[in-house]
């Protein structure tokens, strides 16, 4: 499939996520519309890329369906300028689609995104995937424990968690900063509804969105392996 096939087919199905009233925030329908998906899963399924479905990346994991991308992210509400941490980078397709829009539409506000991945060879495999699409730059893999946040860039205006938690995990609230919001996966580990809590003050504003199914948040303030 050549490069223009992949830009149609993904401008149609981003459309198709607007006229279905899934996504109609301008900042996010834009950076689905730019980072190439296609570009973040392995070679052998590159011609699934624009399935709206999970696919598998390797370890277990996956890259979530593009309609969860976009709820996700609007969810989140990310605007150029913002620090965004995320939880579990995966392949590195959430984080791009985060780095277009905090930092590419606009690199004059600086805005950054931090990642964190668990397993060292899916960091390596997102950071060689976020360099041949140009948003490295933009983006600081960091390989650890995602249930313990990264407090060497706190506080965060957002924080985007990409797998299915028992609970919210403590240090990632407090890492968020006032006004601040957290988009994460709660439940079992076969089936979560999708929880945004916005911190305002010394009060949480919880508020429950779509089930969802996620791999499990593995942690300190996850689930055990």
């Amino acid at each position: 499939m050549c490069l223009n096939n992949f830009n149609e087919i993904r401008e149609r199905i981003i459309d198709q996520l607007v006229s279905m009233g899934i996504v109609s925030d301008e900042y996010v329908i834009k950076a689905l519309k730019t980072v190439p998906r296609e570009e973040f899963v392995p070679d052998n399924l590159r011609k699934y890329a624009y399935l709206d479905q999970p696919l598998p990346i390797g370890y277990g994991q996956t890259i979530s369906a593009i309609h969860m991308v976009a709820i996700m992210t609007q969810e989140l509400k990310p605007r150029p300028g913002n620090r965004v941490l995320e939880i579990g980078t995966g392949s590195g397709y959430q984080a791009a689609v985060l780095a277009e829009i905090v930092a590419k539409m606009d690199p004059e506000k600086k805005g950054r995104v931090y990642t964190i991945e668990r397993i060292p060879a899916l960091a390596e495999y997102a950071r060689r995937n976020l360099e041949k699409t140009g948003y490295i730059d933009y983006v600081e893999v960091v390989v650890g424990d995602g249930t313990l946040g990264y407090r060497d860039a706190a506080p965060y205006d957002g924080i985007i968690v990409t797998a299915g938690a028992p609970d919210v995990p403590k240090p990632l609230i407090e890492q968020l900063r006032d006004g601040g919001k957290l988009v994460i996966p709660v439940g079992n580990r076969f089936i979560q509804r999708l929880l945004i809590v916005e911190k305002q003050g010394d009060r949480l504003i919880k508020r429950w969105s779509i089930e969802c199914v996620f791999v499990p948040l593995i942690g300190k303030y996850g689930w055990r392996e």
